[in-house]
Order: C-alpha cells, then sequence, then structure tokens
C-alpha cells in the first residue's frame, strides 16, 4: 500500500482537493445486476500462464495479427485482488508491449494510487491484445477473437473485483450495448465465481473531459465499497 503523501499526490492528479472515506458519498448505487460473459476458447481453458502467454503471441485468430508490432498480454499481479480491463493497444502500448503507456497509463496509475494501489498491486489486460489500425474501436469479430485469451487470464488471475475502464471495455465484459453513463454506479457480476464488476471512464476520456475526474473518483470510491462488501 502507498503512503499517505503518495496517495495525497495522486489525488492531485485525479483534481480530487482532499480524501472521501465515507461510501455514503456515492449516489446511485444500485443493486446487483447480472450479466453474460463471452465463453471462453475451448483452446485457452486449460493453459497455465507461460503457455496461455505463448498461445497469445502467436495468435492469427483476426486480421489485427498482420498490423500489429507485438501483442499485449498483460502486466502485473498474477495473484490480484483487483484487475483492470482496458479497451485496446495503441500505438505505444503496441511498441513496448505493455498496456496503458503514456499519459493514459499515467493518469491510471494516479487512478489507483488515489485508492492506495500500486500499480504492480493488480493485473491490467485489454479486451483486444493487438492494435486496431489508428487506434479506432474494436470490431466485434475482433473482441470475439480475443474473448477467450482475457476469459483464461481472468480465471488464473481469479480477482476478487473487476474495474472496467471504458465504454469498449465495460460492453464487451458484461455483454451489453448500454451507454457508459448508465452503466456506472452499478454492481455486475462475471462468470460463474459471480466477480464483481464496477465500470468507470477511461482514462485518455478523463484527459479530454477532465471535468469528469471527480465522478470518476465517485465510481473508484464505489468499486472499493464493492471490494470491501466481498471480504
Amino acid at each position: 500500500m502507498l503512503d499517505s503523501r503518495a496517495r495525497q499526490a495522486a489525488l492531485a492528479a485525479m483534481d480530487i482537493v482532499e480524501w472521501l472515506p465515507r461510501t455514503a458519498q456515492i449516489p446511485g448505487v444500485a443493486e446487483d445486476a447480472r450479466l453474460v460473459e463471452t465463453a471462453p476458447l475451448a483452446s485457452a481453458g486449460a493453459l497455465n500462464w507461460d503457455e496461455l502467454e505463448t498461445a497469445v503471441a502467436a495468435c492469427t485468430r483476426c486480421a489485427l495479427a498482420a498490423g500489429r508490432t507485438q501483442t499485449v498480454f498483460g502486466v502485473g499481479n498474477r495473484a490480484a485482488d483487483w484487475m483492470i480491463i482496458g479497451e485496446a493497444p495503441g500505438q505505444e502500448e503496441d511498441r513496448q508491449g505493455e498496456p496503458f503507456v503514456g499519459r493514459a497509463g499515467q493518469l491510471l496509475n494516479s487512478m489507483l494510487e488515489a485508492l492506495g494501489l500500486a500499480r504492480e498491486q493488480v493485473f491490467i489486460a485489454n479486451i483486444l491484445k493487438c492494435r486496431p489500425p489508428a487506434n479506432r474501436d474494436p470490431e466485434l469479430a475482433e473482441a470475439a477473437a480475443c474473448a477467450g485469451w482475457l476469459a483464461r487470464q481472468i480465471e488464473l488471475v481469479a480477482p476478487r473485483l473487476i474495474l472496467c475502464v471504458g465504454r469498449i471495455a465495460a460492453q464487451n465484459l458484461l455483454g451489453t450495448q448500454t451507454p457508459i453513463g448508465k452503466l456506472r454506479g452499478q454492481r455486475y457480476s462475471y462468470g460463474p465465481r459471480e466477480i464483481p464488476v464496477v465500470v468507470t471512464w477511461h482514462p485518455a476520456y478523463l484527459l479530454r473531459s477532465p471535468g469528469e475526474k471527480r465522478r470518476a473518483w465517485q465510481d473508484l470510491l464505489f468499486a472499493k465499497q464493492v471490494f470491501g462488501q466481498g471480504a
């Protein structure tokens, strides 16, 4: 866990002046909503971490394989309590082979640090393992081709909470077309273990719309509350 000075610096990056410890301050907390996830690939279901990473690196299940520098498997603690799921690699992620680097990644780090979590304590992955051209939205067929890899990652990590950042991640993981504004502030469940899922905006969106950072902070507090309920 981070010390109080580091956490306050992270809060400042989120444009939050003070720590808000009471989860009762979070508006619109709804009852649990269960949605069905995409079925995993049969070929991924029994793979261990090393086998899974090798299989992802060699994947040619969709056309994105032809244009990638490398796959972006995921990073972090493989036994994490928190799993962060984003959309897809961007140009820098494709170059480095790691999700959430660059400005959006720095803000994600600050969001986690504001909760007292270091990046190394969570596991971070994306819906897609390859970068779409010009960072366009993933196509349904591309997301479906990658769904089994992500499902196996979730099985292996076995997190106690999944935080979906961004519309694409939330809609694909939860199998819905509901706008992200309506997905926020609710608890969802994933898989047979009914892993709690909470949705917030993507850090890249918050960089473009800094006025939404305070509402994103409410999402993070709600995620912390949901996590605490499962303790």
